[in-house]
């Protein structure tokens, strides 16, 4: 999915399906027009239900030494809570983060206390029914951009921990945020009603009792509390993740959000985690970093603000998940290094522009074998960022920079200078084409036309001349 390339006539095409849906007879639009528009199993679409007994509607109210705090507070941070529902300038969690998507731009909501602008007012049930249906008290439908279909997985006591920190551990901030602005149709919400049927699916978290009490845990994270899918996962026309979880082969496969590429999550060997070990990926997700590459861009957020805190165990049981995802891009060898491309520029040999700009600006931190510095500057050489499909990630570091995780375990975080101060389009599209087919990447050339949509897609909006 490629935000930045959503046309108004995918736009007009999809409000007049999402309408003909709405309207069609109880069993039309089944399983093939549920994949094609992003809904992985015909039984997605369940009936909604009220919350279990053990989700009840009296507001609580919690000592400071009530264990479901911690636990809350441990799930909050699972879940990244902080990193979305805290705007420019504001407290956490009072909202107001403006999100960009293809139908609109929408702002977090406030989740502190307060009972205006808040949830103060909320009971235990409105609660449950906005994290896991997605309609907010007295009925108000929340867009997917707040990962509802994940959490729909999220089980009672880990939604009832949830809310308990938040009522009695989050300080209340009043403060609204702004209202969406979404392209016509889309601000009528009442159509998410339609999207919900389609796509919302209320059962219960899948345990795979064919597969151990770790794995089970992984997936549990992986899928509900993380909502790794949300970004990880590509959708379909009306926005609907194409795969739920690993029966899927879409699920975790690689997406693009927001104008960065998210990596695929599944096995394989170039462009995902194959060749990662389990205690390197547990070592990324704790750190931000390891042999194989480095943190950047949104991902870092979420490795500073989320994935640090968490239990090594939780680590592990996500990485035990992680790895038992199966290859589903054909990638049968492994990365092969070449050294042709270290041996020219040791040389002074720029057989292209392009590395004669690598020389210039990025030999210094990622050296002439491409193969950088361990844990500070990533490699370039095999790097399944690097060599992934979608080059956009890419483009964005080369345009504007990027921060690695800002971790307890590290002294100081990294910044990489962006250069699209000084690099036209054709010029780092160069640079990247040298990179991602140096060292034995094999990766396809980048077009500087797509730098240009990259680069006008991310420009600060002008200032009105007086």
């Amino acid at each position: 999915m490629r935000f930045h390339r959503w046309p108004l006539l995918a736009t007009a095409i999809a409000a007049v399906l999402l309408a003909l849906l709405l309207l069609a007879p109880k069993g039309l639009g089944g399983t093939a027009l549920q994949w094609l528009l992003g809904a992985e199993y015909a039984d997605a679409a369940q009936p909604a239900t009220s919350a279990s007994s053990a989700v009840a509607s009296a507001v609580l109210a919690p000592t400071p030494a009530d264990p479901r705090i911690e636990r809350g507070r441990y799930l909050a941070r699972a879940a990244n809570c902080i990193g979305c529902h805290t705007g420019p300038g504001q407290a956490p969690f009072a909202g107001g983060l403006p999100i960009d998507t293809p139908l609109g731009r929408i702002y977090s909501t406030n989740i502190t206390p307060d009972p205006d602008a808040g949830i103060g007012s909320y009971s235990l049930e409105d609660f449950d029914r906005a994290v896991r249906r997605g309609v907010a008290r007295h009925g108000k439908r929340l867009y997917p951009a707040m990962p509802y279909p994940s959490y729909a997985r999220m089980d009672d006591r880990d939604v009832e921990a949830l809310f308990v920190y938040l009522r009695g551990a989050v300080a209340p901030v009043r403060y609204s945020a702004p209202e969406a602005r979404m392209r016509w149709p889309f601000g009528m919400r009442w159509l998410m009603w339609g999207w919900n049927a389609l796509f919302l699916d209320q059962r219960p978290m899948r345990v795979d009792p064919a597969q151990s009490a770790q794995w089970n845990r992984g997936a549990y994270l992986v899928q509900a509390v993380g909502h790794c899918g949300a970004c990880h996962t590509p959708r379909g026309l009306l926005l609907g993740e194409k795969g739920l979880d690993e029966r899927s082969e879409h699920f975790l496969a690689g997406a693009e959000v927001l104008g960065w590429s998210a990596t695929s999550l599944r096995g394989d060997r170039l462009t995902g985690l194959g060749s990662w070990s389990r205690a390197e990926i547990a070592e990324y997700l704790r750190t931000g970093r390891n042999a194989h590459g480095t943190s950047f861009g949104p991902m870092s957020e979420v490795v500073s603000m989320s994935t640090q805190h968490l239990h090594d165990s939780d680590l592990d049981a996500i990485a035990v998940y992680l790895k038992s995802l199966s290859a589903v891009r054909g990638e049968t060898r492994p990365f092969l290094y070449d050294d042709t491309a270290a041996r020219e520029l040791r040389a002074g040999r720029f057989e292209s522009g392009g590395a004669r700009l690598y020389a210039q600006y990025c030999m210094p931190c990622h050296g002439a074998d491409g193969k950088g510095f361990a844990r500070v500057f990533p490699p370039l050489a095999g790097n399944a960022a690097v060599v992934d499909p979608n080059a956009a990630s890419l483009i964005n570091l080369l345009l504007h920079g990027a921060i690695t995780a800002r971790v307890d375990t590290a002294a100081t975080d990294y910044r990489m200078p962006g250069y699209g101060w000084t690099l036209n389009d054709q010029e780092i599209a160069d640079v990247l084409t040298f990179v991602r087919g140096g060292w034995g990447n094999r990766a396809e050339a980048v077009d500087s036309a797509v730098v240009a949509r990259r680069r006008a897609a991310t420009a600060p909006p002008q200032e009105p001349r007086p």
